[in-house]
């Protein structure tokens, strides 16, 4: 069924025409998801210049997305722009039935969502992942904004599986002191949700020079931070029917992957289990539990 293009978002437009798009298409498609905060300052023309693409594939790719034409793309971006934030979407949020029928709701929703994601993500990618995870000699993980509790999540559990497993973030705002560790053997987890930070393409950028591998956990159909990264997992987190954007799917696939790398490292997860519950006892830090 063809998605109507009057109530489909443009990310998900690009997420179903990606893979029949030529490659000049493509590298549109790239730029227009890097830069949609100012892609509306852009004339197609110019837009077409940054890909390093043609005016007539530019028109090819927005007729391609359903659109008459870059005119009619950019009226849509910016009204789509303006249901982003939660502020935008409060005025169409108008609920008549119970609590626990919304409840219930919200529920199926996230539901259908794991489903719905999970036959979609490639077994490789998932294995692929979990080599990233495992080889690496320290992991950093890095998320802003929204992406910080995703991140920090990924933090905890790696952390108690494997040694060296570290947040990048850093409220001082001390990156490149901790970048300054990084190494080739090195492996940075970076979660990149909308609304994106333009800070971590930077800090991304920053640990490549350092030649460390970049994992990305993103949203976005094709991500700009692709072209720094080993690989991408991607799990969508847009909720059009909600005040805010789902990260079950997001949540999930942290959960899996480290009780995954906890079974591939066997002895030595174990091993590190055992020395935090030893040192829980000592430190009396959690309330006895039977």
């Amino acid at each position: 069924m063809t998605e109507n293009p009057h109530t489909s978002t443009m990310e998900s437009r690009i997420r179903q025409s990606y893979a029949s798009l030529s490659q000049a298409e493509r590298k549109l498609a790239d730029v227009v998801l890097s830069r949609q905060r100012e892609v509306l300052g852009y004339s197609a023309t110019e837009l077409a210049s940054l890909a390093g693409t043609s005016k007539s594939s530019a028109a090819r790719f927005f007729r391609s997305l359903g659109y008459a034409g870059y005119d009619e793309f950019r009226q849509a971006l910016r009204q789509a722009q303006l249901q982003q934030s939660p502020l935008g979407r409060m005025a169409g949020v108008r609920r008549k039935d119970s609590v626990a029928q919304q409840f219930h709701g919200h529920l199926q929703l996230d539901a259908q969502r794991l489903q719905e994601w999970g036959q979609a993500v490639p077994e490789a990618q998932l294995e692929a992942a979990l080599a990233l995870l495992r080889k690496a000699r320290r992991l950093w993980v890095v998320g802003y904004r929204h992406s910080y509790v995703t991140a920090f999540y990924a933090q905890s559990l790696l952390a108690q599986v494997r040694s060296d497993v570290c947040m990048l973030n850093d409220a001082a705002g001390r990156e490149a002191d901790v970048l300054a560790c990084a190494s080739p053997k090195d492996v940075v987890l970076a979660v990149d949700f909308r609304r994106r930070s333009a800070h971590l393409p930077q800090v991304l950028a920053a640990a490549r020079s350092a030649g460390a591998k970049v994992l990305v956990l993103t949203d976005a159909p094709a991500s700009a931070l692709a072209m720094q990264a080993q690989l991408v997992l991607r799990c969508g987190a847009c909720s059009p029917q909600g005040l805010f954007d789902s990260y079950v799917c997001a949540m999930s696939v942290v959960n899996f992957l480290a009780a995954t790398l906890a079974q591939q490292l066997r002895a030595g997860a174990q091993s590190r289990l055992e020395r935090i519950e030893r040192l829980h006892v000592a430190l009396k830090d959690l309330e006895h539990q039977l």
